[in-house]
């Protein structure tokens, strides 16, 4: 079958006649051959949703002790598990059944059974969809977030908020389609690898967001140059530039490179007043958690999240969880689940909540997609005899998605009595990336970049649209 959308191969040289440092060359791989894409970006058919909100917890975060309730782990709790469900532990210690340190209570009208972990995002499980039954690829962080992230396990592909941004483009021309907002703690594992554009035009990597005092990198002139001074120097170029376009008809991936400035330009007007939060309220931040420690920084990317969407930005990134380093700072939860689990939900769980309702009385929510996701779940098993750790679980999860076009209070596939695996309506991430898209507007299966001799999509030749959970 012939690709929808094909890749051209275009002349660079040209191209990088007035390619500078700084600012100008941070703008370039953002925005690099717009021209160079024959997609033009819109729907293919009509959205339910026109923004995304991604939150990612990296690390591995358990459904069954926060949204896939498991009675059985109690009663079993210290017996070994013989036969079908058994996993070979990543890294290889298997203990007995673990009940959870967190007790379950029924939240909302739907009486939904969500754990004390995350209490402000079970009282809005009237308006969730879970996806029970999620199954990946890989128990290993760095392929498990590849997947999850670009839908292959390896390193090279654009990620999911690439495509969006490729497939719709921006409601706002002065700020990026795709912006990323990572924990402050540290980035991901695999890092910037994460939100990176892989073969589609640079245009459409993600773009770190930073807090008030320096959004981006490198935006902010130099307190040396007047604005005046600033603009003469921009009028110069713009005439340099326009007259070399005129010299060279034809060279789009030249085209695009001088829009890159000058959107660069008017990211310096725009980027500081969307960190600006002074006409905040001081109830709203206070929802956000503000004005906590534990809460601030991740209660800031998420107000920054809606004020993006709020501007446009078509999909946006938020990651709850850094490094593997030391201190620990996400959630893969080995040595002592309760200490790890508790310290990132107390960060997580007011915050996204805030994000959620906040979203929902602006009437934002009605055309933003909100995704709680991670890279795979835990074992209902302690690591080792004695331990309260959980090792890696990657076939049997959960992942959360409110917005329009879904079912509130609606719980899709289901895994075994303990948690193992998935035993009713498996979902694959291939699907789950299928349906996000869907809900977009846009077919996963002509959604497509001509690489390498394939038509390549994000969900490779796999996928399929969830229907059950479909409003």
């Amino acid at each position: 079958m012939s690709p929808k959308h094909q890749h051209k191969t275009y002349s660079r040289r040209e191209a990088l006649w007035q390619a500078g440092g700084g600012l100008a060359g941070l703008a370039l791989t953002r925005m690099e051959a717009r021209a160079a894409r024959t997609r033009s970006p819109q729907p293919d058919f009509t959205p339910k949703a026109k923004n995304i909100i991604m939150v990612f917890l990296p690390g591995g975060f358990s459904a069954i002790d926060s949204f896939d309730y498991k009675p059985d782990l109690e009663k079993f709790h210290g017996r070994e598990t013989k036969g079908a469900n058994t996993i070979t532990p990543f890294f290889g210690k298997r203990g007995t059944v673990m009940k959870s340190p967190w007790t379950f209570k029924p939240r909302g009208q739907s009486g939904k059974m969500i754990s004390d972990l995350v209490p402000n995002l079970g009282a809005l499980a009237d308006d969730m969809t879970f996806l029970h039954s999620m199954v990946a690829r890989s128990n290993a962080h760095g392929p498990a977030l590849f997947q999850m992230s670009t839908g292959f396990i390896f390193q090279g592909f654009p990620s999911i908020g690439s495509w969006v941004s490729y497939g719709l483009g921006s409601e706002n021309e002065n700020l990026p389609s795709f912006v990323v907002l990572p924990d402050r703690r540290g980035l991901p594992p695999c890092g910037v690898s994460n939100w990176g554009n892989g073969f589609l035009p640079a245009a459409h990597q993600g773009v770190i967001l930073g807090d008030e005092r320096q959004p981006i990198a490198d935006l902010t002139p130099p307190s040396s140059v007047a604005p005046r001074q600033q603009k003469a120097t921009y009028d110069l170029l713009t005439e340099l530039n326009e007259e070399h376009l005129r010299q060279n008809p034809g060279e789009d991936a030249l085209v695009a490179r001088i829009r890159s400035y000058e959107l660069a330009a008017r990211m310096q007007l725009s980027a500081p007043d969307v960190t600006d939060i002074r006409s905040e309220s001081a109830a709203t931040r206070a929802m956000y958690g503000l004005d906590h420690p534990v809460t601030r920084d991740f209660g800031y990317n998420c107000l920054m999240a809606r004020r993006l969407v709020e501007r446009g930005v078509r999909c946006v990134q938020l990651y709850n969880g850094g490094h593997f380093g030391e201190p620990r700072v996400n959630w893969d939860g080995h040595e002592d689940l309760r200490t790890n689990h508790g310290k990132n939900a107390a960060i997580l769980d007011a915050p996204l909540a805030a994000l959620i309702r906040d979203l929902k009385q602006r009437g934002l929510l009605a055309d933003t997609l909100v995704v709680l996701t991670t890279e795979f779940g835990r074992l209902p098993i302690s690591e080792g005899l004695g331990e309260g750790g959980r090792d890696h679980n990657p076939e049997g999860f959960t992942s959360v998605m409110v917005g329009p076009g879904l079912k509130g209070a609606y719980a899709h596939g289901a895994t075994d009595e303990l948690g193992y695996k998935a035993v009713e309506n498996p979902v694959t991430i291939y699907d789950q990336h299928a349906t996000i898209l869907h809900l977009l507007g846009l077919d996963h299966q002509s959604l497509s970049w001509y690489h390498n001799g394939l038509a390549r999509r994000l969900t490779d030749v796999h996928g399929h649209v969830i229907k059950p959970i479909l409003a």
